[in-house]
């Protein structure tokens, strides 16, 4: 297969970038890995994946100004449309997670007692992790594919190379989330065009919808057996079962109706 022209230097600055990051990142990765018992492309805990992610995430701007030199204009229509985002992302997975246990499809482990201060801190971690995820695939790769791509095919593999990033902390057992990881990143597409090519809403919503995960994670849901896991979720994960995958494609239909895209 030939290589367009107008691909090469996208490719090789996106190229440029990921060696740059991780170049950044080996000197703290690699003592934390050591102390923590932390391999890569292995199943990782949340006491070892976060420190490490915290670092790396941190440096990301760093090579990204590095290798590109821009940043997104932070705009009172940014900041208006990620709150908007974050309030439809957390709202809708918690109505969806609520319209589940209803129905008898989930079960949870424990009571859910979420501290405020436990809630912040989720909350800020949700909206670094989405930020950070947003500048790097929905923002800087993106708009390097678009050179040489159509929107939807840039966004096609964007999306397809934020799914596979994830098999650095979870493994194999991310196989399952493929499919939904990759249609979460579209819908993220279709999120920011519809936004006018600014970030915020895209950021709200990826943000919220960390947010709601990690705040009910600490009641365990699980499923209760009533339906196959592959309607509810292999592992337990939203994003590896159909409900899950009609949930994102409903929130599309939505941004598609209500953004007249």
């Amino acid at each position: 297969m030939i290589v367009s022209p107008d691909l090469i230097s996208p490719a090789l600055k996106i190229a440029g970038f990921w060696s740059l990051w991780l170049l950044l990142w080996l000197p703290f990765a690699v003592p934390m890995a050591l102390k923590l018992g932390w391999r890569p492309f292995q199943p990782s805990q949340p006491a070892q994946k976060l420190p490490l992610l915290a670092t790396l995430y941190l440096l990301a701007p760093l090579a990204l100004w590095i290798v590109d030199g821009s940043w997104p204009a932070l705009t009172p229509k940014f900041w208006m449309t990620g709150v908007i985002g974050l309030l439809v992302g957390s709202f809708s997975l918690i109505a969806l997670y609520g319209l589940q246990l209803w129905a008898g499809w989930l079960r949870l482990a424990d009571r859910l007692t979420l501290k405020p201060a436990a809630g912040l801190l989720i909350l800020g971690l949700a909206l670094g992790v989405g930020w950070t995820e947003e500048l790097i695939f929905r923002g800087f790769m993106q708009d390097q594919l678009e050179q040489g791509l159509s929107v939807w095919g840039a966004a096609a593999l964007v999306s397809l190379i934020f799914a596979m990033a994830h098999a650095l902390w979870e493994g194999r057992t991310v196989l399952p989330q493929l499919p939904g990881l990759w249609l979460m990143g579209m819908v993220l597409v279709l999120a920011r065009q519809g936004d006018a090519g600014s970030l915020g809403l895209a950021w709200g919503l990826h943000s919220g919808w960390v947010w709601a995960i990690g705040s009910l994670d600490a009641a365990q849901p699980s499923s209760s057996g009533r339906l196959p896991v592959w309607v509810t979720g292999f592992n337990d994960s939203p994003l590896a079962g159909l409900i899950g995958l009609l949930f994102l494609l409903a929130t599309a239909g939505g941004l598609w109706v209500l953004l007249g895209r």
